[in-house]
């Protein structure tokens, strides 16, 4: 008797780790010969959760040890409660429902969202990942989204175009501690785009199409000058997670010496209890070199590889690059090659981080980081703090963004020269430097120009720092004057906006005498003398000036 089934093939598309180069996951796309299943599936929540089932066993048959993704609509979920078959069917083809991840996909109207929170979250207690599909080309609404707290978003290529709003998702997603994803990516164009976004995960034609056979290789471009990550205090271990090759605790040594001989790509294999937990690491090159010692293979061949392992290393999925290296450092060297294993929050295996990706990445991040710091003060350059200024506007968070520079400058060098201007520059950024704490940022945007990035509760030390202090050059009294503006999230748009709010408060503060110190608050009149003398009385105070914004 003739099914629907008949026609219906799975394709596989790799989804890309933009930092490692590597493939993180395969997701897997029904591709029906004749007919419009996925439109049925649609209307027919029964169906749709048939097809997700029907899509694992396709990738079971492949052998692939590689995480999965499986779509399904939203409405599938909260229709069903959740998808008793496909979890039946992961355990089944001997997968862990952690190396699977629901792509919930759109549409999300007429979706009852209780319904659906209650279904994501029977997966979750199940072991299931989730992730947010189509958002940017989706009708998703944002409270929901925050509600799912998924574990991975993925935008469409099209949002590219709007990176204020990528980068803006980029600070949702740090915040709901998600990766982001950017789907459909055709062009190198497009690829540094999401790098320059924040992505950290890609799929589309550039990598590799969909195929009948998972691909094992894939092409990524260079990383773009462009598109190096702004300083943070270290990368994010999930930015560095390779799919872990994973077997029950149980296992003996012949299969885990089927699986390493199987697949050279493997450098190790994690015995897992199970919960996922991570119980023994199994080295290969030490694992393999055991066994083919004389009588290896009859002394081990079918006892517990446990008893060929080691303690596993482990970080959580919120620990940072420099954390990984930590934990590597602890312990003999024989081991500085072994995986680490990253658990999450439940202790469970979500894949492993090798020690060569993070130095080759560290490496380049102090590369890309020294190449944009000024050469005389050695502070972060104007890229690197107007780009932490977007990061902070996109995420909705109050900032103060000031202006400072040397008074008459121009006579510092002229009268004194300009080794001694130089030397004075130096002076200033050090006492800027000392001064920040915190989350408070400073950048030498060129000649004697300084920007002061932190929130208004923190200016007060960075003031006194660098207005109070006595300066000289030449035996001469120097004088700094300081602009602020606050902005208020909504207030501006971008690190350019609130440029242009500085520029009249610099030009007020330099008509004052002495150090001075004008601030003023973006989208409202008027400024404050905080310091600075020389101005009529009438205008002391709140100043008459042009509108900020």
């Amino acid at each position: 008797m003739y099914s629907w089934t008949d026609t219906l093939r799975f394709a596989f598309q790799p989804v890309v780790n933009l930092t490692t180069g590597g493939i993180a996951a395969l997701e897997i796309l029904a591709r029906p010969e004749t007919g419009d299943i996925l439109a049925e599936a649609r209307r027919d929540p029964e169906l749709d959760g048939g097809l997700a089932v029907l899509a694992l066993r396709a990738a079971a048959r492949k052998e692939t040890l590689l995480p999965l993704h499986v779509n399904v609509f939203a409405a599938t979920l909260a229709d069903l409660g959740g998808l008793t078959r496909l979890y039946d069917a992961v355990r089944e083809a001997g997968r862990m429902p952690w190396e699977v991840t629901l792509d919930v996909v759109p549409p999300y109207t007429h979706v009852p969202q209780r319904a659906l929170l209650e279904a994501v979250a029977t997966l979750r207690g199940q072991g299931f990942r989730i992730s947010a599909d189509g958002i940017g080309d989706g009708d998703v609404p944002l409270r929901l989204l925050t509600d799912l707290a998924p574990d991975l978003v993925k935008l469409d290529a099209s949002l590219l175009t709007r990176p204020a709003a990528v980068r803006a998702m980029r600070t949702l997603c740090e915040q709901l501690g998600a990766l982001v994803a950017v789907e459909g990516v055709e062009t190198e164009l497009q690829c540094g785009a999401a790098l320059s976004a924040g992505a950290q995960l890609a799929q589309g034609e550039l990598f590799a199409p969909p195929a009948r056979i998972p691909a094992t290789d894939v092409y990524v471009p260079p990383r773009f000058p462009s598109a190096a990550a702004l300083p943070r205090p270290g990368p994010s271990v999930r930015e560095f997670v390779r799919p872990a090759a994973l077997l029950p605790v149980t296992a003996s040594a012949g299969q885990v010496r089927a699986l390493l001989t199987g697949s050279p790509d493997v450098s190790g294999v994690l015995l897992v209890d199970r919960a996922g937990a991570p119980v023994r690491s199994v080295h290969r090159s030490r694992f393999l070199l055991t066994m083919s010692g004389r009588y290896g293979h009859a002394l081990y061949a079918d006892r517990p590889a446990a008893k060929l392992g080691d303690a596993p290393r482990t970080v959580g999925v919120d620990a940072t690059a420099w954390e990984v290296l930590d934990v590597v450092a602890v312990g003999g060297r024989a081991r500085t090659s072994d995986d680490v294993a990253v658990v999450d929050r439940q202790g469970r295996c979500v894949g492993v981080v090798r020690l060569a990706d993070l130095v080759r990445a560290l490496a380049e991040s102090r590369v890309e980081e020294a190449a944009g710091l000024n050469p005389l003060t050695r502070l972060p350059g104007s890229d690197a703090i107007t780009g932490e200024v977007d990061r902070w506007i996109a995420g909705g968070r109050t900032c103060a963004l000031s202006w400072l520079d040397i008074d008459h400058f121009k006579q510092v060098n002229d009268g004194a020269g300009f080794a001694a201007g130089d030397e004075l520059i130096r002076s200033v950024g050090r006492a800027l430097q000392h001064a920040a704490s915190g989350t408070t940022r400073v950048g030498h945007i060129g000649g004697d120009d300084f920007l002061v990035l932190a929130d208004e509760d923190g200016l007060d030390p960075v003031v006194s720092a660098v207005l109070d202090a006595p300066w000289s050059a030449g035996g001469r009294a120097i004088t700094l004057s300081l602009a602020t503006v606050v902005c208020l999230p909504g207030s501006v748009a971008d690190h350019r906006q609130a440029a242009a709010c500085l520029a009249p408060l610099k030009k007020a503060a330099k008509a004052l005498s002495g150090a001075s110190w004008v601030l003023g608050r973006a989208g409202l009149p008027g400024h404050e003398i905080r310091r600075g003398t020389g101005m009529r009385p009438a205008q002391a105070g709140y100043a008459a000036v042009e509108r900020l914004g």
